[in-house]
């Protein structure tokens, strides 16, 4: 079920930007080549559990980073967490990509790999279990990581769905 969620202002939080992966990519044309940069970027800010990601084109690679972070302050989400860690596990999946989130106890740490590990360290996630199944597409990989953190809910939602109160879970 898809909810409509409200768009986050960028300029409200102090968002760092982080480089997923760059892509040199050509174009074979009558007259040669011509390449350009795809850049993936994931902006956060960790300490209102912000995160976001974009993509940029352009022809230099500065360009297409700073294209992919104004495309990912576009689309800003905020995350339901627990002290430091998720509130309970979820699987996002996007295209032939998978990725497991585990809530883990303090001290743990983000135990993930690149792709998940850049967007878990902007959201500001300091404890995480989690498992890439599928694809190591990065550009996969962050959208299903962002449906997974999508679909955690907090204790209050929790218990409006169920007809309860927050002390009776």
């Amino acid at each position: 079920m898809p909810t409509v969620t409200k768009k986050l202002d960028a300029n409200q939080y102090q968002l760092k930007d982080q480089v997923v992966a760059i892509n040199r990519v050509t174009k074979v044309v009558k007259g040669g080549k011509n390449m350009s940069f795809a850049a993936l970027v994931v902006v956060g800010d960790p300490t209102a559990a912000v995160v976001g990601f974009g993509s940029g084109k352009a022809k230099e690679v500065p360009q297409a980073i700073r294209k992919g972070i104004e495309a990912a302050k576009k689309n800003l989400v905020k995350v339901n967490l627990t002290q430091t860690t998720v509130p309970h596990i979820s699987l996002g999946r996007f295209g032939s990509g998978r990725v497991l989130l585990k809530p883990a106890p303090e001290g743990t740490g983000v135990i993930a790999g690149g792709a998940v590990r850049a967007v878990m360290t902007s959201a500001g996630i300091q404890n995480v279990l989690t498992k890439s199944i599928g694809t190591t597409n990065p550009h996969n990989v962050v959208k299903a990581t962002f449906e997974a953190l999508k679909q955690l809910k907090n204790k209050s939602e929790v218990a409006a769905l169920r007809g309860k109160s927050e002390h009776e879970l």
